[in-house]
């Protein structure tokens, strides 16, 4: 079976990525070394763990070592912002979620590339609504989000044997999303939001489309209906 390495799988959207992708690929599952990590991989008979910190370059650089090909990497690991705005946003907040969101998932690529190269692989950044349009106080999400098209985007022109796609969802219900609920000051309504199962629904229809196709960019709003 063709191998796929999901990051921040331990939990939401990246474990129900990895749920859908099981029946037809082997796993690589990313994250934090857990006891949610270790489960999903036992849940998911056969699946291996890449329990690696994505900001600690030389750790990740020895963990790709035995990667030699590898069909779909799903870049799906990141952070929150604090909801400040732009003159309350210290730059240790810039530099944070610019670090996981954006920096930490280009040398990732980087490092995977003669592995994706070998396969003629598929590479799916999970992007955001904050990707496409910035709003009050996202100023640093929104950045990273932005700059992580723009890596998509370059990385696409510039590996042609190579599938890139960009998922831009809306506002999932996660676990982060009822922190940032909180911080909005807000109650939380759960169908307002995306079912993260409907989210890598259409995470696996990009990687399943068949080779002729090239599935560039896939836009997801809530409906209100779930």
């Amino acid at each position: 079976m063709p191998t796929a390495l999901i990051t921040g799988a331990s939990r939401g959207l990246g474990a129900q990525i990895a749920r859908q992708l099981a029946p037809t690929h082997d796993l690589l599952l990313g994250g934090r070394p857990s006891p949610e990590l270790d489960h999903l991989a036992t849940e998911l008979d056969g699946a291996s763990t890449f329990a690696v910190e994505l900001t600690d370059y030389d750790e990740v650089a020895a963990a790709v070592e035995t990667i030699s090909e590898l069909d779909v990497l799903v870049h799906n690991a990141g952070v929150g912002s604090s909801l400040e705005h732009v003159s309350d946003t210290p730059v240790e907040e810039w530099h944070h979620v610019l670090e996981v969101n954006l920096v930490a998932v280009a040398e990732l690529t980087r490092l995977l590339l003669p592995a994706l190269r070998q396969a003629e692989g598929h590479v799916v950044f999970v992007n955001s609504g904050a990707g496409r349009s910035a709003k009050p106080r996202w100023a640093p999400y929104a950045a990273s989000k932005f700059g992580l098209r723009a890596l998509a985007d370059s990385l696409r022109a510039e590996e042609p044997t190579l599938r890139v796609t960009s998922v831009y969802p809306g506002r999932i219900d996660t676990d982060m999303q009822r922190e940032l609920v909180a911080i909005e000051g807000r109650d939380y309504d759960a169908s307002q939001f995306l079912r993260p199962e409907s989210v890598a629904a259409a995470v696996v229809h990009a990687v399943e489309t068949p080779a002729d196709a090239h599935p560039q960019d896939i836009v997801l709003r809530p409906t209100g209906r779930g």
